[in-house]
């Protein structure tokens, strides 16, 4: 055996990996999928059409929408392309639809529906379940304005919940109005750009800190447990008091929120409007059959970009579940969307009405997989007792795929006991043994390992359990496939 000098050491790379780019299992893999399909066909049930216009876009199309600016690459991930012209992978799937859209006015429907699913990048710190790289899927309606269109979105945001795996009671999604939160501005007097985004990041806190949590960050700043200090707004006392009226504004009913909210805006245009809007969103959504509990209006809804212009909304899961550890965890928001009226009209110069929802698939998926939500069945394992079988061992596999049922021979040079241990660790549903009585008796014995494991836990004397062998049982060589897709549950 060669020995590797210091030099030689030094040399070789470390095993990391970049945070915020999470390897993904085959549990997460399957989530995602499983979810990707689900919620596409909500949005083509609805009418949308699928399309896909790749992960690059010219930076000064994606614009500077992210609010985390202060970072490297205004939050996106950048590079020259070879006509020194900067590109950028893109931030999210609305962006690219606004320039599609614009470079193929003459040509597309109007309204144009679309939906889209795909991997979406940020260069935004990263921290439990979120990522730097993730999947979204979104549908999105360009060419139509007005309340009605937005109701439908926050009814095909319900729809997406429960195809998601959300009964009625494990989500809400949460309505406000960036023309609310513009009309509550103007009242409060928070004119200066820089403290209207502090402003809004504390309004944001409101459901983790509560009043007296916003209260401070509205303020001169909070301290945290750890000690760490978040400056505030700075704003005082008499402005403070006009956001916390507004943001306790909540009520049990959409109707009596609406009722609040006008008391609170309704001396400024734009809040009126808003207040407006969230009425015949109300109307709509009760033709629709959506209950309070389902979708709610909610002042401290304000959503991260700053492309929005009149609805937002925020899809949340409410189930709690504990990882392997025993750690309570909570899905959160796991979606979003609303109004965006000017993405267009950056390219065309004139206006494009336009609302969407989008729902975070790598995070739901990511905690569905931790939660152990997710299992991933692994294939029927033939075990290789007789090396000089090789060849038949093989045809008992190929048998088996042949039939559309996931197998694998073992390629391994251990024994019996190491191969049972093999199929435990994969998740296999059922091995396939063949020794050599078995093929004197042109039989097969077959475990069935779920089976099997919900057998023994009834069993408490060891002896019991090997003269037994729960889940163990012989059959033909002609009866294997349709025996193995019975347990499999593909018969």
């Amino acid at each position: 055996m060669a020995i590797m000098s210091n030099d030689e050491q030094q040399q070789r790379p470390a095993a990391r990996k970049p945070r915020g780019f999470p390897d993904r299992t085959a549990a997460v893999i399957a989530a995602e999928r499983r979810l990707v399909d689900a919620i596409s066909s909500v949005y083509q049930r609805w009418g949308f059409d699928a399309l896909d216009t790749g992960p690059f876009e010219y930076v000064d199309a994606l614009g500077k929408f992210l609010p985390d600016t202060d970072r490297p690459n205004s939050g996106v991930f950048a590079l020259q392309d070879d006509d020194e012209q900067w590109i950028a992978l893109r931030y999210d799937h609305t962006a690219p639809l606004a320039r599609y859209v614009a470079e193929n006015w003459e040509r597309i429907p109007k309204p144009f529906r679309r939906y889209s699913a795909g991997p979406v990048w940020r260069n935004e710190k990263p921290g439990p379940f979120r990522f730097r790289e993730f999947i979204q899927c979104d549908a999105d309606s360009v060419g139509v304005a007005g309340p009605a269109a937005d109701a439908e979105m926050i009814a095909i945001a319900a729809e997406a919940m429960e195809a998601a795996g959300a009964s009625r009671g494990e989500y809400v999604i949460r309505v406000n109005s960036r023309q609310i939160l513009d009309g509550i501005m103007e009242t409060a007097g928070v004119v200066d750009l820089a403290q209207r985004a502090t402003v809004l990041r504390a309004l944001d806190k409101f459901d983790k800190f509560g009043v007296e949590g916003v209260t401070l960050l509205l303020g001169k700043g909070r301290k945290d447990e750890s000690g760490d200090i978040t400056q505030g707004a700075g704003l005082a006392a008499n402005q403070i008091d006009v956001l916390v009226e507004f943001i306790t504004s909540r009520s049990v009913t959409r109707a009596e929120t609406v009722r609040k909210l006008a008391n609170s805006t309704g001396m400024t245009r734009s809040g009126a409007q808003g207040v407006a809007e969230l009425g015949e969103i109300d109307a709509i959504l009760n033709a629709l059959g959506l209950p309070e509990d389902a979708v709610s209006f909610d002042p401290s809804i304000v959503r991260g970009l700053e492309y929005y212009t009149g609805p937002v909304f925020e899809a949340e899961f409410l189930r709690e579940f504990r990882d392997a550890e025993g750690n309570l965890l909570k899905f959160g928001s796991v979606g979003g969307g609303g109004r965006y009226d000017g993405l267009v009209a950056r390219f065309r110069g004139e206006p494009a009405p336009a609302t969407g929802f989008s729902v975070g698939v790598s995070r739901l998926a990511a905690a569905m997989a931790a939660s152990g939500e997710e299992q991933v069945q692994g294939p029927v394992l033939v075990l290789v007792l007789d090396k000089d079988q090789l060849a038949d061992y093989a045809t008992l596999a190929s048998d088996l795929r042949r039939a559309g049922v996931r197998a694998e021979m073992y390629l391994g040079s251990s024994g019996m006991k190491p191969q049972m241990k093999y199929a435990d660790r994969r998740n296999s549903p059922a091995v396939v043994i063949v020794g050599g009585n078995e093929r004197e008796k042109g039989v097969v014995t077959i475990k069935d390992l779920k089976a099997g494991a919900a057998a023994a836990k009834g069993m408490s004397d060891n002896d019991a359990w090997r003269t037994e062998r729960p889940g163990q049982f012989e059959c033909p060589r002609a009866e294997m496939v349709a025996r193995i897709k019975t347990i499999v549950g593909q018969s």
